[in-house]
């Protein structure tokens, strides 16, 4: 294939060329070519690929004729011409030296290859130069610099640049360091005149091939046969003066062997007009750049992978075409003098690199053309005179490649590799350590600069591609931890601000670190692909002496100031005599930590440091108040009143202000004098975000740690931080009002868990008022741009829970306005429904706030007051609270948080009627009012749409038992409320009674007895208490019913069947000891009652069986009664305090203690009744006609022995020795199997 320009750029004009630029990595299907060069039985292998070329289509050299006389100049010698361009009329430039900074020019434009793909990065000239150490006597001087596994080389010719920069000064250390250590006498070498002619030859000669006049003809027609060449060489406009057929070095005197490079490429740097602008270089990198020539004005870019070494080589060599060869190097040779091994390996090289297959070779004598020959790339290291082993150049290659690799360890350093003339060592020095440790201020390296942005590049480089692979970060760090120690704050703070913003990038906030992401982050970069050890190699690092004299190096070991020594150019002929042992970037492990908070501080530092940078290079005219970065701004709080919340409109409106989208780009310079639009502006706006974000992190993560005072400080913080962004911003964008929205969310949350936990008061307030050093360096410098006051409001700490609940609020509705406006209501749709949950949460908050306050003022007013105007205030701004808040759950279709909230208006509405009904434990209180039934109807109402928001139990089990054990209990109240003070003012006895019946029976429906639960015994206790109070009811309609006999068997069939069922349920609570007692007694006075209204003896005998049965069955009610005061009687002895015997236990509900004032009230009224039932059962069989049966006087006895024990019991006796008495005479009675079954209930 052909390495043509039509194949590298197919289509592009010159000027498309240049436009192109942009995008310097340009390879077309051609431009990609493998090449093996074979050497005896052994194999080169050598690719090259074209990455860029500025060379116009290819141009057909002409064949010169024979007495060609090239003294005489052609006629369009040294004029413009499409294919030399400029750099024929200058190829007799005043110096043949390349610029110091070739390297990085190329490094700029191709930054993807730089640190992990391409070993080394230079001018073509200088590879050549080092692999001809071996064999050439002449000296090598370049600079080295490292960049991950990449070396930049490029020629340093100290003379030359010490001359050049005479007037600045920027090379005078180097200077005095090169007279001091290598040569004492320092002289300028001049230039022979033979070098002179010979340029003037090449130059003439190179216009009479490009078939410039009549005086030539082409090749294309005059070859002969298998002579035809293939022109594959692009020369553009902008090709520089380098051409590489100057004499090589043995053809040379030792003086002119130190000059024998490229010819005249130091006058291109302030001559060549047309060169290529720089490719992918951000305009913040202009200071300093064009001004040291860090541009690539190489024609073409290849990539040479020679072996396993990869180059980024840089070339200016001309190549012409035309025929059926694919490409040919011209060179012009004296026929008088021999070609030798050094141009042997020049040309090769040269081929190699630039992938041409053929050299033409033009002899001349004293200037007259004598001939052409032809030669074949893989057969220039067996010419005559210049035969050499490619496998050896491999060799050295690698071993040079290895020694520099193992020696340059240091990013950001540069380095000297020295070869003096004649000499045979090769010495390498740290310049950078060298010019830190003179003396004086003014040593600087002129390479800081370039090596910094390199850097710099590399670094915003391999970010792009962090994003989806972690292991870059250690090497990214480095790289600009690296930059920054190169540079000078004050002379360049944009590439520091802006590297410490990219380091507070490698840290994510916004998600955890993956657990298996650690190891890639903290490995960094890639061991070096030379070797597999860690160590360096001990006898690399030999010193050699420091006398200077490099005519006669017997003791390089004793200079001290090489960091390493190659001791004879002999070795680097050894294959794998050097081993390239370094590991790369063993140190840039990436601080990898699951701690929110230290990854937070780490971002903070780096923010604070651009910020530094940022603000002094700020030339501000007007003064500000100069502020001690040491003293700390306080952070405000204030003790609100509880009208706190009505005086703080005027920072709400700021708050909901200050959230809004702001549209007007700022024109007009910031408090702090920054221009808008500037890089200073730019960056701010930048840190100021990353500051607010990491804040926010911080502030999220106090309040998972429960640190609510803590975290109110971070979000205070990441709020001045945003007030500052938005002072200096024009316009602020979609995602930044959303993070603003998070923020306000997350104040809002914290104030809530603030207001929630009013005891912790003094800690909080502790954690507020603390603040670390990083935390006001970073205050002062947002209050170089903003007050900081805009959400003050927001992110005080308050003492009034209410106002706290108030800020909550309106941190809210602040962040739903924020998503709701147009600039965001397409994008956060999730967002959105997180607020509006919160929003819901603390309206309900808010509305139980004041619901708890009204109910304080109810218990708080005194018995039978009137509704305050204050307790009607609190209900309504609850209700208010509760309404929204269920607007904001029904919006996002929270069904369950709905119900929740419409429980809490159901709760509400009891306490209004509570209100309204006055004191119910008041004996005085009067009949129920139509103001207490219709709030507790509204309140069934509420719970009622509770439960069909939540449809069924399975939705949420916990909120529909809570919803369903209030529905039972308003409906209990209500009932009992009805019972016990009934309205008969305003409705009939029998209308009441159906309400009654009506309420029961539906709080009866709503107790769960079957889901086992928390609430499953008070269910059981209130279902067996409805029972008691309809069996009491019907007991007593029963006993006022006269007339309608068919409701009455009605009546005493109900009241049978509820007693019955209460008597059951109190026996399987074991709790509720009295309950038990009163029913079984109420439903022996029932039969009694029923005897009463019997004639016949046989009918009154069996009513008092069965009462008699009926008070058996109180003895379980006495053995809980009897255990209880023995459990309370240890207890005292125990802890030798006596209780009065009158304190009472809770009656509303199962006894947790004994209520002694109700066992002796139910004491009270059993001994009569059981006295009753005795005496008339002893009567009733006493007076039977018919003989008694021995069973009736066995029942008789028994009787009579128990009313006896009963009559005779001493009324003062302690009530538990009476307790006793009467479960030993219940037992008499009891028959023996009924003994078994209550003896198994007991247990």
């Amino acid at each position: 294939m052909s390495v043509s320009g039509a194949d590298r750029d197919p289509g592009i004009s010159l000027d498309n060329a240049k436009e192109d630029l942009c995008d310097p990595v340009f390879t077309g299907d051609g431009s990609k070519h493998d090449s093996a060069i074979y050497s005896g039985n052994s194999e080169i292998k050598s690719r090259a690929v074209v990455k860029y070329s500025a060379a116009p289509p290819p141009a057909t050299y002409a064949l010169l004729q024979e007495k060609t006389d090239l003294k005489l100049p052609p006629a369009n010698w040294l004029r413009e011409n499409a294919q030399l361009g400029s750099a024929g009329t200058t190829v007799l430039g005043s110096s043949s030296k390349s610029k110091p900074f070739s390297s990085f020019g190329m490094a700029y434009d191709f930054i993807d290859c730089i640190g992990d793909d391409v070993d080394v990065v230079s001018d073509s000239e200088n590879i050549k130069k080092l692999l001809k150490i071996p064999y050439s006597k002449s000296h090598v001087s370049m600079a080295v610099h490292r960049v991950g596994r990449t070396l930049l080389l490029d020629e340093l010719d100290i003379q030359e640049l010490v001359m050049r920069s005479s007037q600045s000064g920027d090379w005078t250390w180097l200077k005095e360091f090169y007279q001091r250590l290598m040569d004492q006498k320092w002289q300028r070498k001049k230039k022979s005149k033979e070098r002179w002619y010979q340029k003037a030859i090449l130059s003439k000669f190179l216009y009479y091939s490009i078939n410039g006049d009549g005086a030539a003809e082409s090749a294309a027609e005059n070859l002969n046969e298998g002579e035809e060449e293939n022109g594959a060489e692009e020369l553009n406009s902008s090709w520089p003066t380098a051409f590489t057929s100057t004499p090589p070095d043995t053809e040379e005197p030792d003086a002119l062997k130190q000059e024998s490079v490229s010819v005249d490429s130091t006058f291109a740097l302030g001559q060549v007009t047309s060169i290529p602008k720089e490719r992918n270089l951000p305009t913040i990198f202009n200071e300093g750049e064009n001004s040291q020539g860090l541009r690539n004005d190489f024609v073409r870019n290849i990539m040479w992978t020679f072996e396993d070494i990869h180059m980024l080589v840089g070339s200016n060599m001309p190549i012409f075409g035309g025929g059926r060869y694919p490409a040919v190097s011209l060179r012009l040779r004296d026929n008088n003098k021999p070609i030798n091994i050094l141009t042997g390996i020049d040309y090769w090289l040269d081929n190699l690199m630039c992938n041409v297959p053929e050299l033409v070779m033009c002899f001349h004598v004293n200037g007259i053309v004598q001939k052409y020959e032809m030669i074949k790339t893989e057969d220039i290291p067996h010419l005559e005179n210049s035969t050499f082993s490619t496998r050896v150049v491999k060799d050295i290659a690698q071993n040079i490649l290895s020694f520099l690799k193992s020696n340059c360890t240091k990013e950001g350093h540069t380095y000297w590799l020295f070869k003096a003339s004649g000499s045979d060592i090769v010495k390498l020095y740290d310049l950078t350590t060298l010019c830190e440790e003179a003396e004086d201020e003014k040593c600087q390296n002129p390479f800081t600069l370039p090596v910094a942005v390199l850097l710099y590049k590399v670094a915003s480089n391999l970010m792009l591609k962090a994003r989806q692979n972690r292991k870059h970060y250690g090497t990214i760090r480095t790289l600009l931890l690296n930059c920054v120690k190169l540079l000078d704050q004050e002379r360049h703070p944009q590439i520091i601000a802006s590297a410490h913003y990219m380091l507070s990038e490698l840290f994510q906030l916004d998600e955890p670190l993956e657990e298996d992401g650690g190891e890639s982050l903290r490995a960094g970069g890639s061991e070096d692909s030379y070797s597999d050890d860690d160590g360096e190699e001990e006898d690399l690092t030999e010193d050699s002496d420091d006398d200077g004299s490099y005519s006669n190096c017997s003791r390089p070991q004793d200079d001290s100031k090489a960091v390493a020594v190659i001791r004879s150019v002999g070795e680097l002929s050894v294959p794998e005599k050097y081993t390239s042992t370094h590991q790369i970037r063993p140190s840039c492990a990436f601080p990898v930590s699951q701690d929110k908070e230290e990854r937070c501080r780490h971002v903070l530092s780096y923010v604070l440091k651009g910020l530094k940078a940022v603000d002094g290079s700020i030339k501000k005219e007007s003064d500000l108040p100069a502020a001690d970065p040491n003293t700390p701004i306080p952070l405000k709080y204030e003790d609100r009143s509880a009208n706190g919340a009505c005086t703080s409109e005027k920072g709400v409106s700021l708050l909901l202000e200050r959230a809004e989208p702001l549209q007007a780009d700022q024109k007009h310079p910031t408090r702090s004098g920054m221009i808008p639009g500037s890089w200073q502006h730019r960056m701010k706006l930048q840190l100021f975000l990353k500051a607010s974000k990491a804040y926010y992190v911080l502030s999220d993560a106090a309040t998972n740690l429960l640190k609510y005072g803590r975290a109110l400080r971070y979000i205070k913080l990441s709020m001045q931080c945003y007030d500052a962004y938005c002072s200096v911003s024009g316009t602020l964008h979609s995602q930044v009002l959303q993070f603003h929205s998070q923020c306000l969310s997350l104040c809002g949350d914290i104030q809530l868990m603030l207001a929630q936990n009013a005891n912790n008061r003094a800690a909080y307030l502790e954690e507020y008022s603390y603040q670390t050093k990083e935390d006001q360096e970073i205050l002062h410098s947002l209050h170089r741009e903003s007050s900081c006051q805009a959400f003050n409001m927001a992110t005080d700490l308050a003492m009034d829970p209410e106002y706290q609940l108030f800020v909550s609020s309106k941190c809210y509705e602040a962040a739903y306005e924020l998503l709701v406006s147009e600039a965001l209501k397409d994008h956060t749709s999730e967002q959105l429904a997180q607020v509006l949950k919160r929003l819901g949460n603390i309206r309900n908050e808010m509305g139980v706030y004041y619901m708890n306050q009204a109910a304080a003022m109810q218990t708080e007013k005194g018995v039978m007051k009137s509704v305050s105007a204050a307790e009607q205030e609190m209900w309504k701004k609850s209700f208010a609270f509760f309404e929204n808040g269920m607007k904001d759950f029904e919006a996002i279709g929270d069904r369950t948080n709905t119900a929740l909230l419409l429980c809490n208006t159901g709760r509400l509405m009891r306490i209004c009627a509570q209100a309204h009904g006055g004191n119910s434990e008041d004996q005085n209180r009067g009949e129920f009012s139509p103001e207490e039934a219709l709030y507790y109807n509204k309140a069934i109402d509420y719970y009622l749409r509770a439960m069909k928001s939540l449809s069924s139990r399975e939705s949420h089990p916990a909120v529909w038992d809570s919803v369903n054990w209030e529905l039972s209990t308003t409906y209990f109240t209500l009932a009992t409320l009805l019972q016990d003070y009934a309205p008969l003012s305003r409705k009939a006895q029998e209308q009441i009674e159906r309400e009654v019946t009506d309420a029961m029976l539906k709080s009866l429906k709503f107790c769960d007895l079957q889901t086992e639960s928390a609430r499953q015994l008070l269910y059981q206790y209130r279902a067996a208490t409805i029972h008691h109070r309809l069996a009491s009811m019907y007991h007593s309609c029963f006993r006022n019913q006269v007339g309608d006999e068919h409701l009455r068997k009605q009546h005493r069939s109900l009241a049978e069947l509820h007693y019955s069922k209460a008597v059951s349920l109190f026996l399987s609570l074991k709790d509720a000891p009295c309950e038990l007692l009163r029913t079984l007694l109420e439903r022996v006075a029932f039969a009694e009652f029923t005897m009463a209204g019997q004639s016949s003896s046989g009918a009154k005998m069996k009513s008092l069986i069965a009462a008699i049965e009926i008070m058996t069955e109180t003895r379980h009610a006495f053995q809980l009664i009897h255990k209880e005061l023995e459990e309370e009687q240890s207890e005292m002895s125990e802890s030798d305090a006596a209780k009065p015997a009158e304190s009472s236990a809770v009656a509303a509900g199962p006894s947790s203690g004994l209520n002694l004032q109700e066992v002796m009230k139910l004491i009270g009224i059993f001994e009569p009744s059981f006295s009753f039932l005795l005496l008339q059962l002893i009567k009733l069989i006493t007076t039977m006609k018919r003989k008694p049966s021995s069973k009736d006087e066995e029942l008789l006895k028994t009787y009579k022995s128990v009313y006896s024990k009963l009559l005779r019991a001493e009324k003062d006796a302690p009530l538990l020795s009476r307790v006793k008495l009467y479960i030993e005479l219940l037992q008499q009675l009891t028959p023996q199997t009924q003994i078994s079954d209550t003896s198994t209930v007991k247990s």
